[in-house]
């Protein structure tokens, strides 16, 4: 049901109001509560690990549910599972006002996962169906905008609100996907109502032989999306926690929520018009770089905010634009019957690697220091940039 339309008038593409208003609602939940819930924990006693398991467990379960959303919208239709997903990521949003334990923390989180994983599959999933292949980057662009202004406005700004105001507020907050109810219904109406051919084509079962070989085509844009996410996933998680001022941590989360989204739009043209392969390797270098700025940032704190705050800005230069283009590139690497495949193990990918850094950093940081716990992240971002050099240049030799 792609619909033809020009750059101006992607956003008026019938089926985007709705899907982009489902996805601000609901990325606003999300965000309020990604780097507030793990600040929770350690109010109720849980060390740097045990933080870092809210949103593990959060994302785990989210990708354990986003591996059953292909089939879920076969089973019960777009209308159904879509608003399924805005009601279990809002609703146990207000669970944390009762408890701050931490094993009641990680079962609300499992939860909210479910609805999140949901949320995020049908989400880019909804982008391919609505709009022509020739406007894909920018419509994902615009997608990303979508889900990029919560995160500029409530990231830096929640762990703020838990101290000034109070807790309660941001998990009530937190309830903000529930009103995204009318969008779900609307959109999910709309995608119900495919052509027959497109959605057959679209459910019809596949060879196996046909699904390994997508999986395999799936496997680079999932490693390079996994490098940049785990640090991503840290950042976000342990920013309050790294030592300095709630004016410093909001500045700098501002600042690489800010980055995040712009990069993550602008390089939709840059996918449309020059592919997306090219500006992989560059980009996982900046992110590198940054994280070696944070890692050395952090070790001393008190007198390097400004190297912290830089570092943040070049992290989320090569998160934001590699989020667009591992996206553009899974779709690319699918046949377009595979796309829900493509979209879930997208999702898959972003959400694992935002676990592991949440998980691992913490852990390390437990056991050593967050300062170790970044330069293990740039280290991964540097071999995967060194492995998709050599990927590029042996697809060159073999022309």
């Amino acid at each position: 049901m792609h619909e033809r339309a020009s750059q101006g008038s992607l956003w008026r593409t019938p089926g985007m109001p709705p899907l982009l208003g489902m996805t601000v609602l609901g990325f606003a939940g999300f965000a309020l509560l990604l780097p507030t819930a793990p600040l929770w924990a350690r109010h109720g006693g849980a060390d740097e690990g045990g933080a870092g398991l809210v949103n593990a467990v959060l994302l785990l379960s989210t990708v354990v549910f986003q591996s059953m959303v292909p089939w879920a919208l076969r089973a019960f239709g777009w209308r159904s599972v879509l608003t399924a997903g805005v009601l279990l990521l809002g609703v146990p949003s207000v669970l944390f006002m009762l408890t701050d334990a931490l094993p009641a923390l990680l079962a609300i989180s499992a939860v909210r996962g479910a609805g999140f994983g949901i949320l995020t599959v049908c989400g880019s999933s909804a982008v391919v169906r609505l709009v022509a292949q020739s406007h894909r980057g920018r419509a994902i662009g615009i997608y990303g905008l979508a889900i990029a202004v919560p995160q500029v406005l409530f990231v830096p700004t929640s762990s703020l609100l838990a101290e000034v105001l109070d807790f309660s507020v941001v998990f009530a907050l937190g309830a903000l996907p529930v009103l995204a109810v009318p969008f779900t219904l609307r959109l999910g109406a709309r995608l119900d109502r495919a052509p027959a051919e497109t959605q057959a084509s679209a459910d019809a079962g596949e060879p196996a032989t046909r699904r390994v070989a997508a999986v395999l085509a799936l496997a680079v844009p999932m490693l390079v999306l996994l490098s940049i996410t785990t640090p991503g996933g840290a950042l976000t998680t342990f920013a309050p926690q790294l030592g300095y001022t709630a004016v410093v941590v909001m500045l700098a989360l501002f600042a690489f929520t800010v980055t995040t989204a712009v990069s993550r739009w602008l390089a939709g043209g840059l996918a449309d018009r020059y592919g997306p392969a090219r500006f992989v390797v560059p980009l996982l270098v900046i992110g590198a770089g940054g994280l070696v700025l944070i890692a050395w940032a952090v070790a001393a704190p008190a007198a390097t905010a400004v190297p912290f705050v830089v570092g943040m800005v070049l992290v989320g230069v090569a998160y934001g634009a590699l989020q667009n283009l591992t996206l553009v590139m899974s779709f690319a690497a699918v046949p377009g019957r595979l796309r829900d495949m493509a979209s879930a193990a997208w999702n898959i990918g972003f959400d694992t690697g935002t676990a592991t850094g949440s998980l691992v950093v913490g852990f390390i940081a437990a056991g050593a220091d967050f300062s170790v716990g970044f330069m293990t992240t740039a280290a991964l971002c540097v071999l995967v940039a060194v492995l998709y050099a050599v990927l590029l240049v042996v697809r060159a030799r073999r022309g």
